[in-house]
């Protein structure tokens, strides 16, 4: 999640990071649907699976930073670049699985983070216009494949998903653990793969420049909304009846949870669920609109933060600690949750954001990075620099 460094650090990456960490808090503290009803609340229409996409993105532009920007490394210090990449991946993983242990009913997506880097290693090395055409392919074809390929894993694998949170003792299941962060869980590798590849994109472009910002703000903008009215064309011409006539179609408020979001719904027997661009279906539209708007909201942190850095410091402070901020909200979540009665949801929601801000605000008066970060980077760091020692 903390992945970028670069000889001046664009805090407009640490803002949006920052949008993304208080997006996927509102989402797990705040109601998706309003009380009583099957209307979707505001924190629904606005973050529900666009904070954790931004995430994904925009750790796609830190390994992109990482590993040279606008010009990819090459050979051995490619290869070293990877050493690191893997190292922060299996950290981050690890966080991941003793995160899994605390009683919490939040979808935590280290793990899948570590494994989404170990996957972005073979593209890291690529140039922009290789990087883009894989891209486009992959937004296009993995919703496709993934489509071909659940009811497969799912005949063949006992049980097919993890039912929770990844932890240690899944691995004594392997096919259950590799179908459920593939393909079959709430963060599908396959498909958020694209996630991470529209993020090396963005991270090879010139992103101090003026005209690559707003061609990002524009691009993106025009991405996500074009991906919204596609849909709606799509499903109005008869995919919405289709699905609507598929076994989890006609089982749950499928309407009401296009809005909000489609994890856990088995979305087969109808090839129009490709055409839905609900929240977490993994579609290629949905992939697109996700992707835009997270373009969108870092084009609009960086030219907010093009002449003053500190502009957006309650965004971009936080921003650069979110390792250690959102697993100190695992925790915070699995103590509130068990309190009786339980905490007001808004009160819960802003205590945890002015603390966030606080904290992150403090550890960069003080000139350090968060804990987990430190670990993370000085582990990456030292088998990076092992690495390039080793061949010399």
């Amino acid at each position: 999640m903390q992945t970028t460094a670069a000889p001046r650090r664009l805090t407009g990456i640490d803002a949006a990071r920052g949008v993304a960490l208080f997006g996927m808090m509102s989402t797990h503290i705040l109601p998706l649907y309003a009380p009583g009803s099957t209307t979707a609340t505001w924190t629904a229409l606005v973050f529900s699976g666009r904070a954790s996409g931004l995430f994904a993105v925009i750790a796609g532009i830190g390994l992109a930073l990482l590993t040279g920007g606008r010009s990819p490394h090459r050979d051995r210090t490619l290869s070293a670049d990877r050493t690191g990449i893997a190292v922060r991946a299996l950290l981050i993983a690890l966080t991941g699985l003793i995160l899994g242990g605390v009683e919490t009913n939040i979808a935590i997506i280290l793990f899948h983070y570590g494994v989404l880097f170990l996957l972005a290693l073979p593209f890291v090395g690529l140039r922009l216009r290789a990087l883009a055409a894989w891209t486009v392919g992959w937004l296009v074809l993995a919703p496709v494949a993934a489509y071909l390929l659940r009811p497969v894993v799912t005949a063949g694998v006992d049980p097919p998903t993890l039912g929770g949170n990844p932890v240690f003792d899944h691995f004594l299941v392997p096919q259950t653990l590799a179908a459920d962060i593939m393909l079959t869980g709430y963060y599908p590798a396959l498909q958020w793969l694209g996630f991470i590849l529209v993020g090396l994109v963005i991270g090879r472009l010139d992103l101090r420049r003026l005209p690559v910002q707003l061609g990002l703000l524009g691009g993106g903008v025009a991405a996500a909304i074009g991906a919204k009215l596609l849909s709606a064309q799509l499903l109005g011409a008869g995919g919405l009846a289709a699905i609507l006539g598929t076994p989890d179609g006609a089982r749950y408020p499928l309407e009401a949870m296009l809005d909000v979001g489609l994890a856990g719904i088995d979305q087969s027997g109808s090839w129009w669920w490709l055409a839905v661009s609900a929240p977490h279906s993994g579609s290629s539209l949905d992939l697109v609109h996700v992707s835009g708007a997270a373009a969108a909201v870092v084009a609009v942190c960086l030219l907010l933060t093009r002449r003053i850095p500190q502009a957006l410091l309650p965004l971009s402070a936080p921003g650069a600690m979110t390792l250690t901020l959102y697993s100190l909200h695992i925790c915070v979540m699995s103590w509130a949750d068990q309190l009786t009665p339980l905490p007001d949801p808004l009160q819960l929601f802003w205590l945890q954001l002015a603390a966030a801000v606080a904290v992150g605000i403090l550890f960069q008066r003080v000139g350090s990075r968060g804990p987990l970060e430190l670990i993370a980077s000085g582990a990456a760091n030292a088998a990076r620099d092992g690495r390039i020692e080793a061949r010399r």
